[in-house]
């Protein structure tokens, strides 16, 4: 689980909920901080730099929604949703914004705790040295060293798992990737078969990296298994 430097940041206001995730949490030895707004939540991820934060995204004053795009404009910490709206474009919405994973409610402890788990994994990744690489094909490119995606020389702004996602594409380039891999690399084994959420962020991929996203040059749809990077 998290190291014992973490510390999460649960933006909730319904205070059951919040409560509960407290407990789930403690029962994990794992520091948190609360938060009943979208103020607060800005002001302690400022100040008191979490190394999760788990936000809901019904609050009373800032929208959760806004409070993703926010912290993206200066931080790729993971951000784990956890809302009552269940609707695909909700998941959508958050996900393309730059949350990392979305939970719907009600949720159980070891669903919780198994998403936190995958972030954390994440975090500690991207702090772990590694050989630097630079992926390339047809103008689109990756440092791994930078963390930085390239089209024709122009950087593009990626959501953390947008470039997991991109990266993992390059590190298998030209295989046909099933959607069940994509998502156990990404979310982990525990997670399921959300293809909704992977839908969602290829999505979101897809529309910064190909001219036309409905007819793709870069990524495309291998029907009924999962997709491929053209490597020509």
């Amino acid at each position: 689980m998290a190291q014992n430097t973490d510390k999460i940041l649960v933006v909730e206001d319904d205070e059951q909920i919040r409560s509960f995730i407290g407990y789930a949490l403690s029962n994990e030895s794992l520091a948190y901080l609360t938060a009943k707004n979208g103020r607060d939540a800005l002001e302690l991820q400022r100040t008191e730099n979490p190394s999760i934060i788990i936000l809901d995204l019904g609050l009373p004053d800032i929208d959760g929604m806004e409070i993703i795009r926010r912290v993206r404009e200066h931080s790729q910490i993971p951000i784990i949703v956890v809302s009552a709206r269940d609707r695909e474009t909700d998941k959508v919405a958050a996900l393309d914004l730059g949350a990392d994973d979305y939970l719907t409610k009600p949720f159980s402890t070891s669903e919780l705790l198994a998403r936190i788990r995958v972030a954390c994994r994440h975090l500690h990744a991207q702090t772990t040295a590694e050989t630097t690489e630079i992926y390339s094909v047809r103008g689109l490119s990756l440092d791994t060293a930078k963390r930085l995606v390239y089209l024709d020389g122009k950087e593009l702004h990626m959501t953390p798992m947008e470039y997991k996602l991109l990266y993992f594409l390059f590190r298998n380039i030209g295989k046909v990737l099933t959607t069940g891999a994509i998502i156990e690399e990404l979310w982990g084994a525990g997670y399921g078969q959300d293809t909704q959420a992977l839908r969602a962020l290829m999505a979101g991929l897809r529309r910064k990296i190909e001219k036309n996203p409905g007819k793709p040059e870069y990524i495309v749809t291998e029907i009924g298994v999962g997709y491929r990077l053209l490597h020509e």
